[in-house]
């Protein structure tokens, strides 16, 4: 990264002061927070490109207003601040630039610490998990998520996300039995996930969200007709509204069909996630078709082959 986009995409937490002080009404902290649930509504309609721009200035704002507020109206902005800064680090996560995400996501711990919320800090660990499983670092992945559930302090739902995670890890250290295990686990969890936060809450509003993982994780350990018999349900109850995420899974399903020698299908299946990646702009979505050309290798020169070269053309084309 050139030193200019670096500054770029830090610019917008590192602000320097002193600023000038100004009285911050408690009733901002529930403005910020009723934005959220519309952000990642959003973020699932659009994916990262364009949602950027629009949530670094807001998180600028949250800091500035934190840096006068007070008392509770303080820690409520620190809390909200840390939610925004996530999300931030997720779009350029999903935009495929892991060091500007990894600084947002310092910036995510960071607030979360001085919040005191052990919820919040359990929600930044994982976050970072996040980041090291996209680096390939299993090891990472298994220590961060460890340490978000070290305590009995946090809501079931920093439980799931942490040990859905750990699944992830796992799954990078091929260790099949620790991946069936935390995703059971974080299953039998799941219904009790009931708070109010308003981060976090895709274990909630995502269709199958701990079979995603476990196909994500098959997917990654070779498994290709579990994983594939698992997309095929999972793609059955996301809806058409969730674009990116959609997707990304037929993307991982068709790799999973590839891997289990199914080569028609997985072109089949590639023609659409084609279209959806050139309209969302998700580097994910071309990390995972990367994927299935390697899958796809075996067949090259045959007709299936150049098929799959087709269809991939628009996004080849793009990048």
């Amino acid at each position: 990264m050139q030193n200019a986009q670096f500054l770029d995409v830090t610019a917008a937490a590192l602000v320097p002061g002193p600023l000038a002080q100004q009285t911050v009404d408690p009733a901002l902290v529930d403005y910020f927070q009723s934005q959220l649930e519309g952000h990642y509504r959003a973020d699932m309609l659009l994916g990262p490109h364009d949602l950027i721009g629009t949530l670094g200035p807001q998180y600028q704002l949250i800091d500035k207003l934190t840096r006068s507020a007070t008392g509770e109206t303080r820690r409520g902005l620190l809390r909200v601040g840390a939610a925004y800064a996530a999300l931030v680090g997720w779009l350029y996560q999903d935009a495929g630039d892991l060091s500007a995400a990894a600084f947002w996501r310092g910036v995510t711990q960071e607030t979360a610490l001085r919040a005191r919320d052990p919820h919040l800090i359990g929600y930044a660990m994982v976050n970072s998990a996040q980041v090291r499983t996209d680096l390939g670092d299993g090891a990472g992945v298994v220590d961060l998520c460890e340490a978000a559930l070290d305590g009995d302090q946090i809501v079931p739902k920093i439980r799931v996300m942490a040990m859905q995670q750990q699944a992830h890890g796992a799954s990078l250290l091929r260790d099949r039995d620790t991946v069936d295990r935390l995703i059971d686990e974080a299953g039998r969890i799941l219904p009790r996930v009931d708070d109010d936060l308003p981060w976090g809450n895709a274990c909630r509003r995502t269709p199958g969200y701990l079979e995603v993982q476990r196909a994500t994780c098959y997917g990654r350990l070779g498994l290709g007709a579990e994983a594939s018999g698992l997309w095929s349900q999972v793609l059955e109850v996301v809806p058409a509204t969730a674009r990116r995420d959609r997707g990304v899974y037929m993307a991982r399903h068709a790799t999973a069909a590839a891997t289990a020698r199914e080569p028609e299908q997985a072109v089949e299946i590639a023609r659409d996630v084609a279209v959806i990646a050139v309209e969302t702009g998700s580097a994910r979505m071309r990390r995972e078709l990367t994927a299935l050309e390697r899958a796809m290798q075996p067949w090259q020169d045959a007709p299936v082959g150049r098929d799959l070269a087709e269809a991939l053309a628009p996004v080849t084309e793009g990048s």
